[in-house]
């Protein structure tokens, strides 16, 4: 009769394998109904050797099945194989999509274009380097110069210089 739970202890680490590959291969719930059998039929083995033993069987079966899945998830994306399935983030330099505040302050008093209207947002060139803004008051056209008279986080507030005055 010993045999009889080591083939359920394996149906029980066939189950936790089957649920594991359910995420991976689409069966349309194939795998998952599989997986299922074999705890039945692990949990069946385990009460006909004696009901201790059977509450034994379930109660592992409760911990040993969702273990071994939070297990496979976390050395999934370690392993070679999950790194090549896995999609991995974008690489970032510092300022790539929002430009860093300690920059942004450093442009205080600085002048530059309109390269887009503002409506009251768009976009200005500042020696070179392209930066959102935001007008002071109104609509501002393309190519009108431009001061920076705020900085507030990562946005910058400009005014239009008035060259006649």
């Amino acid at each position: 009769m010993g045999w009889w739970l080591i083939f359920a202890v394996f149906l029980y680490l066939a189950c936790a394998g089957l649920i594991i590959a359910e995420v991976f291969v689409p069966s349309g719930g194939v795998i998952s109904v599989c997986a299922f059998a074999c705890l039945i039929v692990g949990i069946i083995i385990f009460f006909k050797h004696g009901p201790t033993t059977g509450w034994i069987g379930i109660v592992v079966a409760v911990v040993m099945i969702p273990s071994a899945c939070i297990i496979a998830y976390k050395l999934f994306p370690m392993t070679r194989f999950g790194r090549s399935v896995a999609l991995s983030p974008p690489h970032r330099e510092p300022g790539d999509a929002i430009a860093d505040t300690e920059e942004l302050e450093q442009m205080l008093g600085a002048e530059g274009t309109v390269l887009t209207p503002l409506r009251p947002v768009g976009m200005c060139d500042f020696a070179g380097r392209r930066v959102e803004c935001v007008a002071e008051a109104g609509y501002v056209d393309e190519a009108k110069k431009v001061k920076v008279i705020r900085v507030q986080s990562t946005q910058l507030t400009v005014r239009v210089i008035d060259k006649q005055a």
